[in-house]
């Protein structure tokens, strides 16, 4: 059908396309994109259907199908089996902005930085790790791991309900860099992984490194529900899915046993791949039983040190199935992601001599008071998450947006994250904003930071 018959055509966009020695697929795909971050295509838009999209522009449906791909593997499009192709709801978020350190007045709530605290222990057990004989192996490339390295890291993740084979261990520099190893090793560009609506911004920015497409389960009760798993897995061809189970970021929502049962069952009759993320699994009491115990052969588990004990230990422990080890082992040596010898030798002297016990105790300890001044400030308030919360979760009045709130916020020097930089998917998210309560350097920064929140909520009412 020629362009000029559209001319009175409802259609939510209009691409042109000129010759050029470019592939059409190509320049498609380049328009969409530019007309997506320049606003031109809103988030939550809906595209033509793509045989129609081809009629308009006089082109193959394939060179439209490959042209949506393309912005699809960069996270600007989703897919909808049934409802059709919408622009990403997220998509014009920034979720690399790193910390406002550089303006010593804002009171950090927005990046999830643990707070201050004391460091005897690391410091004199760092002391004496550099006194030793053999001290310089610690500054030499990793030549294998010792075995009581990942004895010591099968003793701690036995904390949270799950004793793994220390043969099982492996090693990453973070919590983020072990979620790159996994997509780099299992996943390959294009595949769909199932997660929350709302995820953490630094599971989003790494599929959005890899390709993956990362698609929101319906929930129930606030955890994925078996309906919503099933759908995906027969329409949406998911490959694996990612949960944190234990306090989850954003939401803080701690998932049930039986919402735990329901996914190991459906990654157990249907091969998936299962990411459990227990981050936050340390500082849970008391304990539920990680995912992984169920569905262990299909589970990798991860556990990371910096957020739930002291920002220096930038270490992330991954219980890997042997199925899925060399992979793993390829990735994490290939694009360097393997920790470095100082730092597990640190970690695992830390946890063996029960030195990690007395952080985590006192980190707990802070953890609980900022919670305790928090509930006190916001008291009448909807906000989300209990004693054990590294975050809250602060819903927001109606008709004001995640993405509004922190702009007010910012304005009165309060840095915080609305919900807009956690949502995956099509649909609008949750009026909504995150306080990362442990971010600020000191109880009395947090105070401030919190009646600053209240006056904001007290004004829109």
């Amino acid at each position: 059908m020629p362009i000029n018959s559209f001319t009175n055509y409802p259609m939510t966009w209009r691409p042109s396309l000129k010759i050029s020695e470019t592939p059409y697929y190509i320049s498609l795909a380049k328009s969409l994109e530019q007309d997506i971050k320049s606003g031109v295509l809103l988030p939550g838009t809906k595209l033509p259907p793509r045989r129609e999209l081809a009629d308009f522009l006089d082109i193959n449906v394939s060179t439209v199908s490959r042209a949506f791909k393309i912005c699809a593997n960069k996270g600007l499009l989703i897919g909808t089996v049934g409802s059709g192709t919408f622009v990403a709801y997220d998509v014009t978020t920034n979720i690399f902005i790193p910390p406002l350190q550089y303006n010593s007045s804002l009171i950090e709530l927005g990046s999830m930085i643990p707070e201050t605290m004391p460091q005897e222990e690391i410091t004199g057990l760092l002391q004496k790790m550099l006194t030793e004989m053999d001290a310089f192996k610690l500054f030499q490339y990793a030549q294998g791991e010792p075995i009581w390295h990942k004895e010591a890291a099968a003793s701690l993740i036995a904390r949270t309900g799950y004793t793994p084979d220390y043969l099982d261990i492996f090693t990453a520099s973070g919590g983020q860099n072990a979620i790159a190893a996994v997509f780099a090793g299992l996943l390959k560009p294009g595949d769909k992984l199932g997660v929350d609506p709302l995820v953490y911004p630094g599971l989003k920015s790494a599929a959005k490194l890899f390709a993956i497409q990362l698609v929101p389960i319906r929930q129930e009760q606030g955890e994925m529900s078996a309906a919503g798993l099933l759908y995906a897995i027969k329409n949406e061809n998911i490959s694996g899915i990612y949960v944190m189970p234990d306090l989850q970021n954003p939401t803080t929502h701690t998932m049930s046993q039986a919402g735990r049962k329901v996914i190991a069952n459906i990654v157990r009759d249907n091969d998936l791949l299962l990411i459990e993320d227990g981050i936050n699994s340390l500082l849970l009491e008391p304990h539920l039983k990680p995912i992984m115990s169920m569905v262990p052969e299909q589970t990798i588990y991860l556990a990371s040190l910096s957020k739930t004990v002291l920002p220096a230990l930038r270490l992330a422990y991954m219980v890997v199935p042997q199925r899925f080890q060399l992979q793993i082992k390829n990735a994490l040596y290939s694009i360097n992601l393997s920790q470095s010898s100082i730092m597990t030798e640190l970690s695992a002297r830390l946890i063996a001599s029960g030195q990690l016990d007395n952080l985590l105790k006192t980190r707990k300890v802070g953890i609980k008071s900022r919670n305790r001044l928090t509930n006190s400030l916001l008291r009448g308030f909807d906000v989300c998450g209990d004693l054990n919360s590294l975050s809250r979760w602060l819903i927001l009045p109606k008709g004001v947006s995640g993405n509004q709130f922190e702009k007010l916020a910012l304005k009165q020097g309060v840095h915080i994250y609305g919900s807009d930089r956690f949502a995956v998917g099509k649909d609008e998210p949750v009026s909504a904003v995150r306080l990362a309560i442990c971010a600020p350097q000191c109880i009395e920064d947090l105070r401030k930071g919190l009646l600053i929140i209240r006056k904001i909520l007290e004004s829109l009412n």
